[in-house]
């Protein structure tokens, strides 16, 4: 099936309220033009340099979210055309970002990215650090960057069990915190689930899925 094929049947999987953020990494522009003319709006990108280089080169009305590890001398690259940083998973990174952000004039959003997946490898706040920052972050707010909400990748693994409990100890966290920050209206977003998962996610409270080789293949190999 071509790309806008997969992405109309995606589509009708998505309930109303769940946002798509079709992940373009290693895709040619060519293949991203394909799933912008069906339409769609809201890609994401894993890699400084290739984000940087699709925004500036793809057309200005598509949303833009980073989802990828973040370095330090990478930020200039991807602050500037990103509407929502899925991957800050350090207190470190988050005030280097708000400090290029007063520095720069520019303003942007950004997703705590907590850990609860068995590998080790994977990054990202485990709950109780999570948790300490936000209550910090209540007493001393940012200027320039909102906090939007939490992200979470599941284990690389055929256990439905372990990726619902997992997903679920996300949910939950998500909705104490939203709970307890009120005062933070943005913070309303919880990304979840990927190609492989994305149904359990749904049903498990995701509003943003990151899905990439179901509407474009396999990654063309780099």
């Amino acid at each position: 099936m071509s790309i806008k094929e997969e992405l109309s049947n995606l589509k009708k999987e998505i309930p109303s309220g769940v946002r798509l953020a079709l992940v373009s990494k290693f895709q040619s522009n060519e293949a991203i033009m394909e799933a912008y003319q069906a339409g769609h709006r809201l890609f994401a990108e894993s890699r400084p340099q290739e984000f940087e280089k699709k925004a500036e080169s793809l057309p200005d009305d598509i949303e833009w979210h980073f989802i990828g590890h973040l370095q330090s001398n990478k930020i200039k690259m991807v602050v500037p055309h990103a509407t929502l940083i899925h991957s800050v998973d350090t207190e470190k990174l988050l005030y280097e970002i708000e400090d290029f952000c007063k520095k720069n004039g520019l303003k942007t959003k950004v997703l705590l990215e907590i850990h609860v997946a068995r590998e080790e490898t994977k990054q990202g706040f485990t709950m109780d650090e999570a948790e300490e920052l936000l209550e910090k972050l209540r007493e001393h707010p940012l200027e320039c960057v909102t906090l939007a909400g939490i992200m979470g990748m599941a284990s690389l693994t055929d256990d439905t069990v372990e990726i619902q409990r997992e997903f679920s100890l996300l949910y939950s966290f998500y909705a104490r915190m939203k709970q307890r920050h009120l005062q933070w209206p943005e913070f309303k977003e919880l990304s979840m689930g990927m190609s492989q998962d994305y149904k359990y996610a749904i049903r498990l409270g995701s509003t943003i899925l990151r899905i990439g080789s179901k509407v474009f293949g396999q990654r063309p190999e780099q």
